[in-house]
């Protein structure tokens, strides 16, 4: 017999204890969601949590034998699973004693520690699962030449995956992942922490030629973006990547920044990931919405815009100007020399257009009342013509809105 605190218990209680539906969540825990109530069905994408969960509830229901079976199943599909390794220890230890925590092992304490975080975070995202339909509220808007956007949920250590379908965004799969081993919102280089923002993905790099550490091949982010380096964020190197091969994951808090997930899991996710194209939006928390509830700030926000963009093509200066804030800069230019260059340029024009087309809208991460709005400019005059991407970030204040940094490219 189990002790009064198993491990299973222990869990359960801890991942519960923030909701009054405890009872509901644990009796969903042992069955597959439908489409009624959450969003999980079970999958070869989340199977490796479904069956981690099945194990920790049949522990919690006294049903050894079949917990051993569980996870000796997890065990066949990833050997080198520690937390499952640890778990199996745990049960057959039980026929001999009774247990009181998760890794009833002589094991350092900082190990033991970091499996435990992981179990919570595995177990917390399989029960507590978004309603069908909702998104994050960070993705007020993507533009349909974009067909996938990522979020990584920091405090819940999972990276969830909406593909763009017919205008609607879908969450199609989501994954555990490991973060920097200091927490998030990185300002330094070295200070071991994951940045929040709005991220593109650059490149893919094939793990034949990376070390070891990075698994079977890396995603490096556009680390520091334009308000990264407004703001003095200093560092590189961030990258979406996998997991060295002597384990099948990390801890949630172990990286040095990166977003780290299992290798399977990355085969997985690299199938939606498009170098210069896919968004990753690293928050601190996900507040999930309906997609109408965005509407109010979108329209308000693209109001914006398009009085930014009439204004410019009026010729009127002042009026364009009127858009920036005092502390606006662009790739590295303050506000009063930028301004006194658009001055200069105006001078020489006669006739404006400009169009823009492919906008996508974020909410920033980490900052109050903040987006980044990101489109293709079309630009003509009587004597220039030209097409570039454009990302501007917008701030919201007293109800007044400006545009605190922008870049072209």
């Amino acid at each position: 017999m189990l002790g009064k605190y198993t491990v299973a218990m222990l869990l359960l209680c801890s991942v519960s204890a923030a909701t009054t539906q405890a009872d509901e969540k644990l009796a969903m825990a042992g069955m597959p969601f439908d489409s009624h109530t959450r969003s999980m069905v079970v999958s070869p994408r989340n199977y490796t949590d479904s069956l981690l969960a099945q194990t920790l509830l049949s522990i919690q229901q006294n049903r050894l034998d079949v917990a051993l079976r569980q996870i000796e199943n997890l065990l066949h599909l990833h050997p080198d699973f520690h937390l499952a390794q640890l778990i199996y220890g745990d049960l057959l230890l039980a026929r001999a004693q009774p247990l009181t925590t998760i890794g009833n092992v002589n094991a350092p304490a900082a190990k033991l520690n970091d499996l435990r975080d992981e179990a919570r975070a595995r177990l917390n995202s399989y029960i507590d699962r978004p309603i069908v339909g909702m998104i994050p509220e960070q993705l007020l808007q993507l533009d349909a030449s974009i067909p996938a956007a990522i979020v990584v949920d920091t405090s819940k250590s999972r990276l969830y995956v909406f593909q763009n379908q017919d205008g609607r965004l879908n969450n199609v799969a989501d994954f555990y992942v490991t973060i920097g081993k200091n927490g998030i919102d990185k300002t330094r280089e070295g200070d071991g922490r994951t940045p929040l923002g709005v991220y593109y993905i650059t490149q893919k790099l094939e793990g034949s030629k990376l070390p070891d550490l990075y698994g079977s091949f890396a995603f490096p982010l556009n680390f520091p973006n334009d308000w990264d380096e407004k703001q003095g964020n200093l560092g590189h190197g961030i990258w979406l990547h996998g997991t060295v091969s002597s384990t099948y994951s990390r801890p949630p808090k172990a990286s040095d920044g990166c977003v780290v997930l299992t290798n399977n899991d990355l085969n997985e996710l690299g199938k939606y990931l498009t170098p210069g194209v896919t968004p990753v939006v690293i928050t601190g928390h996900i507040k999930w919405v309906q997609p109408q509830t965005a509407e109010p700030d979108k329209d308000a926000l693209m109001r914006q815009v398009e009085a930014w963009r009439r204004d410019w093509e009026s010729r009127n200066t002042a009026l364009y100007l009127r858009h920036y804030a005092a502390d606006f800069t662009a790739n590295g230019t303050r506000l009063n020399e930028w301004a006194a260059g658009k001055r200069r340029v105006n001078q020489t024009k006669t006739w404006i257009k400009v169009d823009l087309s492919k906008v996508s809208i974020f909410e920033y991460p980490g900052q109050k009342h903040m987006y980044m709005v990101s489109f293709d400019q079309s630009y003509r005059s009587n004597n220039l013509s030209n097409v570039t991407h454009k990302r501007q970030y917008w701030v919201q204040h007293n109800g007044i809105w400006k545009i605190v940094a922008e870049n072209g490219a």
